[in-house]
């Protein structure tokens, strides 16, 4: 009961962020629209898209359009055939496709998710579907007792942990003097801390096999810091020198880390400003990103670590 009582209370708070996220944020997009440049591999949806703010978490199955996460285009070499991955926030968004792919590669997947049960119910079938088994773990990565629950609870299952993707969350978003000391916390906890906590339990059973490797899904604004996100860029910058910290501290034992940065993708908010920020006219997709992770959590990335891997359509200015 206290659990979940744990997280029903870390589920209100994150929806309180949106609300002030919300009302500052108007969507835009009176202008002319102009066709994108297809370079994906199927056609994919141009903003501006109908307004859609949801309190945070939010729910995928809501969105117009819906995000996509399926890549139907995306065979499967079984690069992580018989692997067990592990990945917070995997209910929706890049997690639910990273869920998706790494099946199609082959893996057993556990999915940490905060509170959207029809979001996570999906996915397990989206992962099912793919001929690979699939457990949900309701927790609060904010909490460590929850963090090692995941990480339990996908051993007893599975026997082990190979890749751990950190994905989610949503932080506070203010011009950077009006942020209080109270949302620079929260800022910190949901863009660092909630991926140094799991790492802190999984990785040491990583350099017990002799091997394994863990993605962060951070943010373009490590590169192109933008004044409508400090809070982000700050703390995923900091995440950035842990993830060097790390590869360099456990490259002896086969255990890497890598970040990957998004830039504008399917599952934001999206207005034709933000798209007309990306030289490749459109906003990327979760299946995008999640086709790079799948490469980085495989024995052929087995020497790239402590990286930053921009996944942006080649933003070149901040907005």
């Amino acid at each position: 009961m206290q659990m979940k009582s744990e997280i029903a209370g870390e589920a209100a708070k994150q929806r309180h962020i949106q609300r002030g996220v919300d009302a500052k944020d108007k969507s835009k997009g009176d202008g002319k629209q102009q066709g994108a440049m297809q370079a994906g591999a199927r056609e994919y949806p141009e903003p501006p898209f109908p307004e859609q703010h949801q309190p945070k978490p939010g729910h995928e199955w809501a969105l117009e359009p819906e995000p996509l996460y399926d890549a139907p285009y995306y065979l499967g070499s079984k690069k992580l055939d018989q692997k067990v991955a592990l990945i917070t926030g995997g209910d929706s968004g890049i997690g639910r496709s990273v869920a998706v792919l790494f099946a199609r590669e082959g893996a057993d997947v556990a999915i940490v998710y905060l509170a959207e049960d029809k979001d996570a119910e999906e996915t397990k079938s989206a992962v099912e579907k793919e001929g690979r088994r699939c457990i949900l773990v309701k927790a609060d990565v904010s909490e460590r007792s929850h963090c090692h629950k995941a990480v339990m609870e996908t051993v007893e299952k599975f026997g082990r942990i190979d890749v751990l993707v950190n994905s989610g969350g949503h932080g506070p978003r203010a011009p950077i003097l009006e942020i209080t000391d109270e949302q620079w916390h929260t800022g910190m906890d949901v863009y660092l801390l909630n991926v140094i906590r799991p790492v802190r339990i999984v990785a040491p059973q990583m350099v017990k096999q002799k091997g394994g490797a863990i993605i962060n899904i951070s943010t373009a604004w490590v590169v192109e810091p933008s004044p409508m996100f400090p809070t982000s860029a700050v703390f995923r910058a900091g995440l950035a020198a842990y993830t060097k910290i790390f590869a360099n501290t456990y490259a002896a034992d086969n255990v890497r880390m890598n970040n990957v940065l998004p830039g504008w993708i399917d599952s934001l908010p999206a207005t034709e400003e933000r798209r007309d920020s990306v030289p490749m006219q459109r906003y990327g997709t979760s299946e995008e990103i999640a086709a790079t992770i799948a490469f980085l959590a495989s024995e052929g990335a087995g020497y790239i670590t402590g990286q930053n891997i921009r996944v942006d359509g080649g933003i070149i200015r901040a907005i």
